[in-house]
């Protein structure tokens, strides 16, 4: 695989600094019953990495001494390292937010069929990748099948309450681009999610994140391959809008890998970038149990730009929504 690293080092993106952490986003490992081509963590069924249980530990006592609110579980898909539940139970007995980026297909794999009910159990909400909601464009990102399990991944949450209204079990599905482009309006792209997905199939769900492709790991060597990665970079940085540095992510979360090493974002995890502040080696989560984290600088390269491109770009989707959207999911809570 071609690895576009050397040619996002040299930047001239701004300056950027931490806030108050917030969320804890933890990558429990690479292994995934997927492979698609714009994961920028190239998991596959053949990935052995996995965060073990003593890393976990760690991540816990952290939040605790930090005052994180939400932990943000990732992966490959997470729910298959195999201390995933524990750890979704022991986050939830310290009173954490946690947020499971599921992949809706893992819910019928076989060993996984009471996934579903445990989610739901634990209160936890999710995020799930659906890049479309036609099936020929689904497959061809995820693979063949893809889509049909996925609908049936959707449904049997909407048969647990998630995505219905005034249930409190937040289902908010992830749109990226089939392609070397910018994610269309997320407000309308949304209505037409919700229009298509509830007359063709019955599925309801509270958002849709439109997040847009970083030119790193698997999606950047599908560039490289097709000779467009610097006309995709022109692309994002002829779309940057400064007013989305104000709600980058990177601001208010903490990226942690598999092995326990901490870095500024899941992008800069995947490209081995160190946190900022001058490490010139990966920091260890036990490392910083009782470090002020505000204030700190974050490192930043050129694809940074894929964030703050158009409507800019999060994992909490569009950086220009997302605050009334967390508003309007706390209202639902609060009911």
């Amino acid at each position: 695989m071609r690895d576009t690293f050397h040619l996002l080092q040299v930047t001239d993106f701004p300056v950027l600094q931490r806030r108050k952490l917030e969320t804890l986003q933890a990558n429990l490992g690479y292994r995934c019953n997927q492979s698609c081509v714009h994961c920028h963590v190239a998991a596959s069924p053949k990935r052995t990495e996995e965060m073990s249980w003593e890393t976990m530990a760690s991540l816990l006592d952290f939040a605790s001494r930090q005052g994180v609110s939400t932990l943000d579980l990732t992966g490959g898909a997470p729910e298959m390292n195999p201390h995933f539940r524990r750890l979704v139970e022991a986050a939830r007995g310290l009173g954490l937010r946690v947020i499971d980026r599921c992949n809706l297909t893992i819910l019928s794999e076989p060993g996984y069929e009471s996934l579903a009910d445990f989610l739901a159990d634990q209160e936890v909400e999710i995020v799930a990748s659906l890049p479309c909601y036609l099936e020929e464009n689904v497959n061809a990102q995820r693979g063949d099948g893809v889509f049909e399990a996925s609908i049936a991944g959707l449904r049997k949450l909407n048969s647990l309450g998630y995505g219905l209204p005034d249930s409190g079990r937040l289902l908010n599905l992830v749109y990226n681009p089939l392609g070397p482009s910018l994610p269309p309006d997320q407000v309308k792209l949304e209505a037409a999610y919700k229009e298509q997905l509830a007359s063709r199939y019955g599925i309801l769900f509270n958002h849709l994140f439109a997040l847009a492709n970083m030119p790193i790991k698997r999606f950047g060597s599908q560039l490289l391959s097709d000779n467009t990665f610097h006309d995709y970079m022109r692309l994002l940085k002829g779309a940057y809008q400064p007013a989305n540095l104000d709600g980058v992510m990177c601001r208010s979360l903490l990226s942690v890998s598999w092995e326990g090493y901490v870095f500024d974002c899941d992008f800069n995890q995947m490209l081995g970038l160190p946190i900022g502040g001058g490490a010139s080696r990966p920091v260890h989560i036990a490392e910083l149990l009782d470090a002020e984290m505000a204030g700190r600088p974050i490192r930043v390269a050129d694809h940074c730009y894929g964030c703050t491109a158009g409507q800019g770009s999060s994992c909490g989707g569009a950086l220009a929504s997302a605050e009334a959207q967390q508003s309007s999911d706390l209202s639902r809570e609060e009911r």
